[in-house]
């Protein structure tokens, strides 16, 4: 048996251990942050939190890490002995419906404009916690937090259920938590939906009237064979188990997967929505006095070029050279690099 080291609110002594293990094992491959979030693949961010102790990495990024890092079972078997998530309570009127979920045989479910916890990154279930429970309640947050992504845990055991969440193409264009937490969490999905005992589907805005549910709702199939439907009201959970409304209900249920994207062109939509979440930066620094450079192959005549200015903390802004007193793009820096080694590589088409 498995000895588990805990885990306190911090995330505490255990968790730092193994975020100094993870920065041990990069540094001695010769990577930095961002290169071993590129080979994974994430977001440097992700390698960042994981390392400082804030962030709970998933058993899918630290067997990437030992896979890219070669470091033999062992970033593993550290991640398994550590008891990331404490048990907690969930809220009364939820907890008929965690026990059944905990249990259930198959999980079936359509999310109008949210990812479905079970789906959920911990960014972006913090930021719906902390916008439902007020941002002056931290430890009330924190143990929600915790008592969401503790259900999530029984998706990776040896008895699985089998997960179907057909997700509205609106829960995938809803901005949660800003551009960063929304660009991991569809990049979550992509990776969860890989799974063999999951199946994510988008229902696309174009379905329109013939989406046959107008809230979300749960179909939980228990192991004795009992269908439930699970749904909620602002401040309570609903079942029902009638087995004529059961069965109505898994009819609508199968024609809206059958009028869904398949798995496949779900995740192609995801990608589409993924991408300009991390190009363009919202934040608006002091461009006065910028360091601004044209490329070496510019002449020194104004003619058609741009500009870009260093030295601002993960941003690269771009101007027009004609039009120096012009607006800026802000780009963050690391996708303004791969572009200009896209372009360098030839992988743009060039006029003569």
């Amino acid at each position: 048996m498995v000895r588990r080291l805990p885990v306190s609110h911090g995330l505490g002594s255990s968790a730092e251990l193994f975020g100094a293990m993870l920065g041990d094992a990069r540094e001695a491959a010769g990577l930095s942050q961002g290169e071993l979030a590129a080979l994974i693949p994430c977001h440097r961010t992700q390698v960042t939190r994981v390392e400082a102790a804030t962030r709970v990495p998933s058993a899918e990024f630290v067997k990437a890490c030992e896979r890219v890092l070669g470091t033999g079972g062992r970033l593993y078997g550290m991640w398994e002995r550590v008891d990331w998530y404490r048990k907690v309570e969930h809220p009364d009127w939820f907890r008929r419906y965690a026990k059944l979920e905990s249990e259930a045989d198959t999980i079936r479910t359509y999310q109008v404009s949210l990812v479905h916890g079970l789906l959920q990154t911990e960014s972006y279930a913090r930021a719906l916690i902390a916008r439902a429970v007020g941002e002056d309640k931290p430890v009330l947050i924190e143990e929600r937090v915790a008592a969401r992504m503790s259900r999530q845990q029984r998706l990776f055991s040896d008895d699985a259920p089998t997960l179907i969440a057909v997700l509205d193409e609106s829960a995938i264009r809803r901005m949660v938590g800003g551009p960063e937490v929304m660009h991991e969490q569809l990049c979550h999905l992509l990776v969860m939906g890989r799974r063999p005992n999951v199946v994510i589907q988008i229902a696309p805005l174009s379905l329109g009237e013939r989406v046959p549910f107008d809230t979300a709702m749960i179909l939980v199939a228990s192991p004795d064979g009992t269908q439930r439907i699970y749904s909620e009201s602002l401040d309570h959970g609903h079942f029902v188990e009638a087995p004529n409304v059961v069965r109505d209900c898994e009819r609508a249920y199968d024609r809206l997967r059958a009028d869904a994207l398949p798995a496949r062109e779900s995740a192609h939509l995801i990608r589409s929505a993924m991408k300009g979440l991390l190009n363009m930066s919202t934040t608006t620094p002091d461009l006065s006095g910028a360091p601004w450079r044209k490329s070496t192959y510019s002449g020194g005549n104004g003619g058609d070029c741009v500009e870009v200015a260093d030295g601002f903390a993960g941003l690269m802004p771009v101007r027009d050279s004609k039009d120096p007193e012009g607006p800026a793009l802000l780009f963050a820096a690391d996708a303004w690099r791969a572009f200009v080694a896209g372009v360098r590589g030839g992988e743009f088409p060039v006029g003569g």
